[in-house]
C-alpha cells in the first residue's frame, strides 16, 4: 500500500522543470535566439525562434523570426524544414522587402542538399549526382533573378545557375557514356541530342556531338553521323576527337574512349 501511494504521488515530490523564458519579452527571445545563432548553437536558436513565434505571432519580431528560423534550419542541416519555413514566409509575406532572401535561401538549401562533412575531404564530382535537387535549386535562383533583378542576391544566383547548368549537362553525358559502354547506342544518341537542345553554350556540347556521331556510326546511320560531324567540325574545329571520328572506322566499338579524358 505504501508503495502504491508513493508511486502515485511520487511525481509531485520532484521539482518542477522551470521554463526560464516564461516571462521573457519578444525582444529578449529574439536577442537570445540571435546570440545562439552567433554561437552556432542552431538547435537552441530554433527553440527560441519557435517560442517567439508561438507567444508573439503578431509582434514586430514575428516576421523576422520566421525568415531567420529558415536560415537556422538550413545551418542545422534540416533542408526540408528550411525550405518549408522559407515557403511559409513567402506565402504569408509575398510583398516583404526581404522575400528575395527567402527565395535565395531556398535555392541555397537545394544547392547544398546532400553534401556531407566527408565531401570536404573526399569530394564527389557534382555532375555524377542526380539532377533533381540541382534542377530545384536552378529554378529557385531563376525565379529570384526574374522577379527581383535588382536584388543583392541576383548576381550570386546567376553564377550558381551557370554552375548548375553545366553540371546538369555533364550529368547527361555521364548517362550517355554509360549507354555507349553497354552498346545502347540509340539511348546514348538521344542523351547527346538532349544536351544539344537544352544546354547550349555549356562545355558539354562538343562531347555530346562526339557521342552522337559515334552512336550514329555504330548504328549504321551514316547520314546522321556525317551531319553531326559537320556541326562539330564547323563549331569546334580544334576538338581533339575530330580526327579520330573522321578516320576510317572511327572509334573501335569495343574500346570506347575513357570518359575522364574529356575533363
Amino acid at each position: 500500500m505504501l508503495f502504491v501511494i508513493l508511486a502515485g504521488s511520487g511525481c509531485s515530490w520532484l521539482p518542477e522543470q522551470v521554463d526560464k523564458t516564461r516571462d521573457w519579452s519578444a525582444t529578449q527571445l529574439y536577442e537570445a535566439a540571435r546570440e545562439e545563432m552567433r554561437q552556432k548553437n542552431y538547435e537552441k536558436a530554433i527553440e527560441y525562434f519557435e517560442t517567439l513565434e508561438a507567444r508573439y505571432p503578431f509582434g514586430k519580431y514575428a516576421q523576422q523570426a520566421q525568415i531567420e528560423i529558415a536560415y537556422a534550419y538550413y545551418k542545422f542541416d534540416e533542408p526540408d524544414l528550411a525550405i518549408a519555413a522559407a515557403d511559409r514566409f513567402i506565402k504569408i509575406y509575398p510583398r516583404h522587402p526581404n522575400v528575395d532572401y527567402a527565395w535565395y535561401l531556398k535555392g541555397l538549401t537545394n544547392y547544398n542538399r546532400g553534401k556531407t562533412f566527408i565531401d570536404k575531404y573526399l569530394p564527389q564530382d557534382p555532375s555524377e549526382r542526380d539532377t533533381f535537387t540541382m534542377r530545384a535549386a536552378y529554378d529557385d535562383f531563376d525565379l529570384l533573378t526574374q522577379r527581383y533583378p535588382n536584388s543583392v542576391y541576383a548576381s550570386d544566383s546567376t553564377q550558381r545557375m551557370i554552375y548548375l547548368r553545366n553540371n546538369m549537362a555533364a550529368y547527361e553525358l555521364h548517362v550517355a557514356d554509360y549507354y555507349m559502354r553497354r552498346k545502347a547506342y540509340v539511348a546514348a544518341a538521344n542523351r547527346g541530342k538532349y544536351v544539344i537542345e537544352n544546354f547550349q553554350r555549356t562545355p558539354s556540347v562538343p562531347l555530346a556531338l562526339v557521342i552522337m556521331a559515334r552512336a550514329y556510326r555504330l548504328l549504321g546511320a551514316d547520314a546522321l553521323a556525317n551531319d553531326t560531324m559537320q556541326v562539330l567540325r564547323m563549331n569546334y574545329p580544334e576538338h581533339p576527337d575530330l580526327a579520330r571520328l573522321e578516320a576510317p572506322g572511327g572509334y573501335p566499338d569495343d574500346q570506347p574512349p575513357p570518359f575522364w579524358k574529356f575533363w
